[in-house]
């Protein structure tokens, strides 16, 4: 009998011929878009026919390399595709319909189908609009009803602003509409000059990707030169599982590339759509009764004090942050067993006895903390004052400057005889300290406390919005101590002295979710400095009734941590690693921030590495804020 899988079978065997008739290249190897073939084969017939196409009149590996660089640099990845789809669609079928003339009948047929099928889809987003638009500007023309339809997505753009009027951003739409018809070429006249280089396809995707989806982006991550720029390694070092639809392989570089070699020929993808679908298991799935959640839970306040969140917004939390490398993870929210402890057990004493040694080792240091604090005030509020001092400049216009009158007449070409003021960028920042509280940090925790504090003091007196979080991992939790809020007064800073060290660490959660909180924040500027030891390491013991994550450890953690970390700084977060660790393993700090890392040989030298850093991120005219 005819089943399901011998149509499936014949389906890709009718795209893949086509296909290949198109590109002349038999060994061209992708993936016919089989699943939608039932519902509409012209879109189907017609994306096999642009595979091929563009597989023969352009790079496609060149192209597809050009926007998996842009998605690490931080790009959207949807929104990217769906203009890559419009600008390749553009390129791509005038040059095949020349030699086959049967093409723009399948592709009005094709685009027909498109609009009856994924109207609603393609209008909840900006590119969608505009593929709307010219979809039916294809089929209709502009007196055929071309012109009400566009009425009709400037209608559903003021919908969504909730005004009644033309916005700016119908304008901005209609602008970019134009701006696809004359960079891609191909009108259907052909009066509009041809895109006939690969390089054109992908200037015009970077332009339109800038201007349109994210106006900030060069001025954040450089522009087509820089992106282009990344080089093979980088994106090795790169965890591209959260953007695969599929099972992670061994090559995931390689898989994801080839996905995204495969979805900019399709104008059948659906990016939104597909984020919905969950991705096939890559966790042993273990069912957690609520009794056993319970006593996790419970064993958890006994060991680290009650958290300071309700438990539906540790749900929230959890739901949110724990997710890709960290599925099976929970993240528990603290002040500490000494601020808020369930009874007095033998953790409490424990903790008690250790935050004495280390109040032990502040009075003893008492005469060194002032000296520092003052010291390192001092240095932060000149930065501060120069910030906000207006710089004076020479100029052609404006406060003429008596001195230098004598020019005129004497000399052919007078000099500046004005001077303006140039404001300085006075943006506020925020500061969040991430401070490696695990076992490993036992034998320094005393030293790294009063480090810390001399910070948080220089940052205090300045008045600048800190937040000091340390952070372990015990079971499946990650714990982050909150030693001082960002509203918190300046005597908060004391709570440092109830730094313990013990568990693990899970860097890559801890980063996560502490950057969470500081993108929050309203400041312009955002800091995050992290000290550790370079050694993400989350060993699971095998427990009954338990999620047990994947063991977090060796190359693996190392990645993911990176990860985080390239993350936030695309998201506009400067981020530093102080790096207290041996050095046979700097070179995974080095894995994990780049260039922003320092290496400080002991612990003392913290307060006034970070000040360093402070300063020049002040002192650069705001150029990283």
């Amino acid at each position: 009998m005819y089943d399901e899988m011998d149509f499936q079978a014949e389906a890709e065997s009718r795209l893949r011929n086509l296909m290949w008739t198109v590109s002349g290249d038999y060994a061209l190897d992708t993936k016919p878009d089989v699943e939608s073939y039932e519902r509409s084969k012209y879109i189907s017939l017609y994306d096999a026919v642009k595979q091929g196409a563009f597989a023969r009149f352009y790079d496609k590996n060149e192209f597809a390399l050009y926007l998996v660089k842009k998605v690490y640099c931080g790009a959207d990845e949807g929104s990217l595709t769906e203009l890559a789809q419009l600008c390749v669609d553009a390129a791509s079928w005038k040059l095949v319909a020349a030699e086959r003339p049967g093409v723009p009948e399948l592709r009005k047929r094709a685009f027909s189908d498109l609009l009856e099928y994924s109207f609603n889809r393609m209008s909840a987003t900006l590119p969608g609009r505009i593929k709307i638009a010219l979809l039916k500007q294809y089929l209709y023309g502009d007196e055929g009803g071309g012109k009400q339809v566009w009425e009709s997505v400037q209608a559903i753009r003021r919908l969504e602003n909730g005004a009644a009027c033309r916005t700016s951003a119908d304008y901005r739409t209609e602008a970019e509409l134009d701006n696809i018809r004359s960079s891609t070429a191909s009108s259907e006249t052909g009066n509009i000059r041809e895109v006939v280089t690969t390089s054109d396809i992908i200037r015009t995707v970077d332009a339109l990707c800038n201007s349109l989806i994210d106006r900030s982006f060069e001025r954040k991550h450089g522009g087509l030169n820089q992106v282009l720029s990344v080089t093979l390694e980088d994106l090795k070092e790169f965890d591209w599982s959260d953007f695969l639809k599929e099972e992670i392989s061994e090559d995931v570089l390689e898989q994801y590339f080839n996905q995204m070699n495969q979805a900019v020929s399709s104008l059948n993808e659906e990016p939104d759509e597909r984020h919905k679908q969950p991705k096939k298991a890559k966790h042993r799935v273990v069912v957690i009764d609520e009794e056993a959640a319970r006593k996790m839970y419970s064993y958890m306040e006994l060991n680290f004090g009650r958290s300071y969140l309700s438990e539906q917004e540790q749900k929230q939390k959890n739901l949110r942050l724990c997710r890709g490398a960290h599925i099976d993870c929970s993240l528990y929210y603290t002040d500490g067993i000494l601020e808020n402890p369930v009874l007095s057990n033998a953790q409490y004493v424990n903790a008690r006895r250790y935050a004495e040694k280390n109040r032990v080792h502040f009075r003893n240091n008492h005469h060194l903390i002032l000296r520092n604090v003052e010291q390192l005030g001092d240095e932060l509020r000149r930065s501060l004052n120069r910030r906000s001092e207006p710089e004076r400049q020479a100029a052609y216009a404006g406060t003429i400057v008596p001195g230098r009158l004598w020019q005129v007449g004497r000399k052919e070409t007078p000099g500046r005889l004005f001077e303006k003021n140039l404001r300085r960028n006075n943006s506020e920042f925020a500061v969040d300290i991430l401070i490696d509280a695990s076992e490993s940090q036992r034998d320094r925790q005393s030293e790294v406390a009063l480090q810390a504090y001399i910070l948080a003091e220089a940052l205090s007196i300045n008045k600048i919005p800190l937040q000091i979080t340390g952070f372990c991992t015990f079971w499946d939790y990650t714990v982050l101590q909150r030693f001082r809020g960002y509203d918190d007064p300046r005597e908060a800073n004391r709570k440092l002295q109830n730094l313990v060290g013990s568990s693990n660490n899970r860097d890559g959660l801890a980063i996560r979710a502490v950057g969470d909180s500081l993108l929050q924040r309203q400041e312009e500027g955002k800091i995050l400095i992290i000290l550790s030891d370079g050694r993400p390491n989350d060993i699971i013991v095998n427990r009954p009734n338990s999620r047990n994550p994947r063991t977090y450890c060796g190359d693996y953690a190392v990645q993911d941590t990176a990860y985080e970390v390239r993350k936030l700084r695309s998201q506009g977060v400067c981020v530093l690693g102080v790096f207290t660790g041996l050095e046979k393993d700097l070179a995974a700090e080095k894995r994990i921030f780049g260039k922003d890392f320092t290496y400080i040989r002991s612990t003392s030298g913290f307060a006034r590495v970070v000040t360093r850093y402070l300063r020049r991120l002040l002192e650069e005219d705001g150029a990283n804020f």
